[in-house]
């Protein structure tokens, strides 16, 4: 199973990151690049504790979604709706530049694999290390994927 814990993982979702550019077009959803880059980089910082979030409470989040999340080897479901925090529409952090916003996520998602994670996930609650690095990997993933990167 692929993580961010693992060199290899990390590397691809790097080289993933630094190919993407603004000709690249959505396959579902109603972000626009730039949206999915500040989007990345804002659950990273969530992840991190340097943005806060509220936490989801739905019948569907807990430990058995967590599990399905992060653990089934299928894709993520598509239309699955974000945090606001986290939505460059609603209290995310709007696009900029491209390349400077590209650059911030590439440096937020070092730190983020290079530092213990304490704040408990929005959807998923605690989670540990092993965990994080899962959903990191999975999570940038599934936006790369949604712009064919």
């Amino acid at each position: 199973m692929k993580t961010l814990a693992n060199a290899e993982d990390r590397a691809e979702i790097v080289e993933r990151i630094t190919l993407i550019s603004p000709s690249n077009r959505r396959r579902w959803g109603t972000m626009t690049v730039g949206q999915m880059i500040c989007h990345l980089s804002d659950a990273f910082r969530v992840a991190l504790g340097d943005r806060a979030a509220k936490p989801v409470k739905n019948r569907y989040n807990g430990p058995p979604m967590k599990w399905l999340g992060l653990w089934l080897p299928l894709p993520w479901p598509h239309g699955v709706p974000t945090v606001p925090e986290c939505d460059a529409k609603l209290g995310g952090t709007p696009p900029t530049d491209f390349e400077r916003d590209k650059g911030n996520l590439l440096a937020v998602l070092e730190r983020f694999t290079g530092q213990p994670h304490v704040i408990a996930h929005p959807f998923f609650g605690q989670m540990t290390e092993k965990e994080w690095m899962r959903w990191g990997y999975l999570h940038a993933d599934h936006h790369l994927r949604q712009f064919s990167a």
